[in-house]
């Protein structure tokens, strides 16, 4: 159990160092920086067809990490508008800019998210974006609580509980995730809480 000020955290996750933990809007997540992505992959012994998301505090962190045409971006950028901060995952193609750790299966296309959570958006806004995904072992329900993973993952940074409100109950429901398709569409690959009204 590595149990850590929000500081010393931020520290380990900028530096590389290991993964971290710490609460979102959803579940809690696994992050780490993007080029050390396989740690998350090592750590959650999670196949690697199975991509990791970009997660930021502002979506304007987040877009030199995706390309589009100009019409695309707009689109894109008005349903950000429109629920970030917040549950909601999109998966659109991805620039150069994005380390191929994320997604090795297909490191044409990058999940981006932005988290409607206080201590979150704090870290991140430090970070950087970073390479997130629930966190729990590969095809077990994802942990709820710092304590679950304390002690499901003992080498994994956590949280002091005093260094967040531990009375904000997140919703226990995964983010929805969609994905953009050629033909201006998008396509649903997980529904969570979250229900976009343009699809």
């Amino acid at each position: 159990m590595v149990q850590v000020s929000v500081d010393a955290l931020i520290d380990m996750a900028i530096a590389g160092e290991g993964v971290v933990s710490f609460p979102t809007d959803t579940v809690p997540a696994l992050a780490t920086r993007p080029d050390r992505a396989e740690l998350i992959f090592q750590t959650k012994q999670r196949s690697q067809d199975k991509p990791l998301i970009l997660m930021a505090a502002t979506p304007e962190t987040l877009w030199p990490y995706v390309n589009g045409t100009v019409e695309e971006l707009l689109v894109w950028k008005s349903i950000a508008q429109q629920y970030w901060p917040g549950a909601l995952t999109l998966v659109l193609p991805a620039s150069e800019k994005v380390s191929p750790a994320m997604n090795p299966a297909d490191p044409s296309t990058i999940g981006v998210r932005v988290p409607n959570c206080v201590i979150a958006e704090s870290i991140l806004a430090r970070t950087g974006p970073m390479a997130t995904t629930s966190a729990n072992l590969s095809g077990q329900p994802p942990l709820l609580t710092m304590a679950e993973i304390n002690t499901q993952f003992p080498d994994v940074f956590t949280l002091f509980s005093s260094e967040f409100d531990p009375t904000i109950i997140p919703s226990t429901i995964p983010s929805t995730v969609v994905k953009w398709q050629s033909n201006g569409q998008w396509k649903i690959l997980r529904q969570g809480n979250l229900v976009i009204s343009n699809q």
